[in-house]
């Protein structure tokens, strides 16, 4: 959808003796408005002139709560250092000062808004996306900023609501701070060979600096810092982008591989054998930990999570909580509940116990490479011993944004009448039965329903497969492609 102006003439802004030009938008395209952050295609949907119009209405939001100042920091994209200036730009124009931190991983900006003396911190990240898109995610007083409130920021723009001042702008390097504080809760008595593989994205440094300052052996690949990601996709909860990890901890016979995606917000691990181990499994293994020292503690989930993580919290003396997929509605959920940690499929991994509570993937290394180095198990041990369960992968089906919802309440409703299945419908619907569980559920961020199938053997997985697909197609959809 091409993006609409209003020409309301030039707008010239002087701050710290430094002017620019501008128009600003009338309305945003509201495709970029997600559930969790702004999200669009750089130069189409997502302009220059769309993220000053942004910050000037996220600006607004922070000043009418009593706040004056923003930390901005940006990642590895070609488009990122510009879109930072047009932010910067627009807060400065809604009377907020900007502390600008710098080129890092989205981490390394939540650290900067829980540390430095400010009241939000927005982050220009296209996170996992193509080389293409980028956006903003927003953290405002210590909190997620999403949902409606991002939905408010486009009403802002639209009705031109804006609060107006003289902002400045300061810089402040966070980085030494951000890696000390990460490297602050590592722990070890054995020495580790560990492969690295940034992808290119904005961790790139860190953890070439958190490497130089750990013991034992590391090797890593596309540290460097590249907005077009040549080596494969910034994503790596998919196995095919985790190849070059393998062949790298097979090499070097490395103890544990560990991947980054775009903005260092999401972490995929391998073990010595070259297998994946998925968002699910790591938190068994954090949990573990944790629930050593605090025992009974709550530990989060989402709907997506494998039934080991539910049962393996609770054999370790936890509380499992399962809850919403989104990595905004986990962190809040997780400060509701006083939760030391929370995860997710998607490998955001959330701890306050002893950190701040924000989805930050070098810390997750971190401590992961310290229970390992710590312990009397290999991560290919604690692989072998956790239990086995088939399963299809996340399945993503295109499904029409004004129907989605509705397969999900057609389903919901059939499912009232079948006996001898319990039904978790806090995000879509996660059917257990005798066989395992299925879930359906309606994205938030796409036009398309997402699905997973678990069970315990292959004859179960294939009825439960032969289940989600007869509810499809009671509400006129094809089922997806299982194999």
């Amino acid at each position: 959808m091409p993006m609409k102006w209003r020409k309301l003439g030039l707008i010239t802004a002087v701050s710290g003796g430094l002017g620019f030009n501008m128009m600003l938008a009338d309305k945003l395209d509201p495709t970029i408005l997600r559930e969790y952050d702004i999200r669009g295609i750089v130069d189409d949907t997502l302009t220059e002139d769309a993220v000053t119009a942004i910050g000037r209405a996220f600006g607004t939001v922070v000043r009418r709560g009593g706040g004056r100042s923003v930390a901005v920091g940006y990642d590895g994209r070609i488009s990122s250092p510009h879109l930072e200036t047009a932010l910067s730009n627009g807060l400065k124009m809604a009377g907020v000062n900007v502390v600008q931190v710098g080129l890092g991983p989205t981490p390394m900006l939540y650290y900067a808004a829980h540390t430095l003396d400010v009241d939000a911190g927005a982050m220009i990240t296209g996170s996992h996306n193509p080389p293409e898109y980028n956006g903003i995610k927003m953290v405002i007083q210590g909190k997620s900023f999403y949902g409606d409130a991002i939905q408010d920021l486009g009403r802002i723009v639209a009705e031109g609501n804006y609060e107006t001042g003289d902002g400045e702008v300061s810089t402040k390097i966070v980085f030494d701070d951000y890696v000390q504080r990460v490297m602050d809760d590592f722990k070890a008595a054995t020495d580790l060979r560990v492969a690295w593989d940034p992808g290119n994205g904005s961790a790139g440094d860190v953890v070439a600096e958190v490497c130089r300052r750990l013991p034992g052996e590391h090797f890593l690949i596309n540290q460097k810092i590249d907005g077009t990601f040549p080596a494969h996709h910034p994503d790596p909860t998919v196995e095919k982008n985790l190849e070059q990890l393998k062949t790298l901890v097979a090499a070097q016979n490395c103890d544990i591989g560990l991947a980054f995606d775009g903005d260092g917000d999401r972490i995929g691990v391998i073990d010595g054998q070259g297998r994946v181990m998925w968002g699910d499994q790591l938190m068994v293994v954090l949990a573990g930990e944790i629930l050593s020292r605090k025992p009974g503690s709550v530990i989060i989930a989402d709907v997506k999570a494998s039934q080991v993580f539910f049962d393996e919290i609770e054999r370790m003396g936890g509380k499992p909580v399962m809850w919403k997929t989104g990595h905004s509605l986990i962190k809040s959920k997780m400060q509701e509940t006083g939760a030391p940690l929370a995860g997710e499929m998607s490998a955001h991994i959330f701890f306050s116990d002893g950190y701040y509570g924000y989805d930050d993937a070098v810390y997750a290394a971190i401590r992961l490479l310290s229970i390992i180095g710590t312990g009397d198990e290999s991560l290919s041990d604690i692989m072998d011993r956790l239990p086995q369960m088939l399963n299809t992968p996340e399945l993503r089906f295109d499904c029409d944004e004004a129907r989605k919802f509705q397969v999900v309440e057609e389903v919901a409703e059939r499912l009232k009448t079948v006996e001898g299945i319990t039904v978790h419908d806090i995000d879509g619907v996660r059917v257990q039965s005798d066989d395992g569980w299925w879930l359906l559920r309606a994205s938030n961020t796409q036009a398309v329903l997402v699905a997973r199938c678990e069970s315990t053997t292959e004859e179960g997985l294939k009825r439960l497969k032969s289940t989600l697909t007869d509810q499809l197609i009671a509400s006129g959809l094809e089922a997806p492609d299982f194999t």
